[in-house]
């Protein structure tokens, strides 16, 4: 269940065995190596993980919308900040080639 339905964020549940026998690790601590931890601290890491991945998506944008040519204030207010004169989204077009 997604976390904006009711789940836990950042909660892979268990997959080990699954798939005919197939997957013989779990996605999050797939050797069990880490310590266990308490309620508070799953919960503090949870919300990390959700805030640090909706500002990565913000940053990500801003640098995006910065390359095509938009204005980004927190990107513009800094004195001498490089800017991109290339196009990010050439490797996803048809004639990208590594050689």
């Amino acid at each position: 269940v997604h976390y904006t339905k009711g789940g836990l964020p950042g909660y892979y549940p268990p997959i080990a065995g699954k798939g005919l026998g197939q997957i013989p690790f779990n996605l999050y601590k797939p050797f069990d190596i880490f310590p266990e931890q308490t309620e508070e601290e799953k919960e503090r890491g949870r919300k990390c993980e959700v805030n640090n991945g909706r500002l990565a998506m913000i940053g990500l944008l801003s640098l995006l919308s910065a390359s095509k040519g938009l204005i980004v204030p927190p990107l513009n207010s800094i004195e001498g900040f490089p800017t991109y004169a290339g196009d990010v989204m050439v490797p996803f077009s048809n004639d990208f080639t590594f050689f």
